[in-house]
């Protein structure tokens, strides 16, 4: 596993986001990598449900990968302001379902679609919004369809 240690820290966010989904998001799933790229105070806003603190947000994200496996998010668009305190990514999650929403894990392969806001602080980043489109894909998984793509 290649080590990057404080590489975000000279990063645009664009990059910085790009790394986080190629770290995080990816094979084999580098879980401290969350350390590096995000602040200590780190908050996700998604599914209704706030995630405080960095720890707490790297066990959310270890929670959701046992549900999804094979996890992998790529990034369809990123862009920021001009002073780099702000990122948009848009992007496509996908993974064979595990007992996502509750619901009996089939392996089935899944995608879903999203958008995150994020804050940057000192480099790093601070907070993030997601609205993804986990309504579609919970319709999807109850309809028993073979597969499902929101591509």
């Amino acid at each position: 596993m290649m080590n990057k240690s404080n590489s975000s820290l000279t990063h645009t966010p664009e990059k910085l986001v790009l790394e986080f989904f190629n770290r995080v998001w990816h094979s084999p799933h580098e879980l401290d990598a969350i350390d590096e790229l995000m602040t200590t105070d780190y908050s996700i806003t998604t599914a209704g449900k706030v995630v405080k603190g960095r720890n707490e947000f790297k066990n959310w994200v270890g929670e959701f990968q046992k549900l999804l496996l094979d996890a992998k998010t790529e990034s369809i668009d990123v862009f920021y302001n001009k002073k780099e305190n702000k990122v948009v990514s848009r992007w496509d999650c996908s993974g064979r379902n595990n007992g996502l929403f509750g619901l009996k894990a089939d392996n089935r392969f899944i995608s879903f679609t999203g958008i995150a806001i994020w804050a940057v602080k000192d480099g790093r980043l601070a907070e993030c919004w997601v609205e993804r489109s986990a309504y579609e894909l919970y319709q999807n998984l109850i309809s028993g369809e073979k597969e499902t793509d929101f591509v």
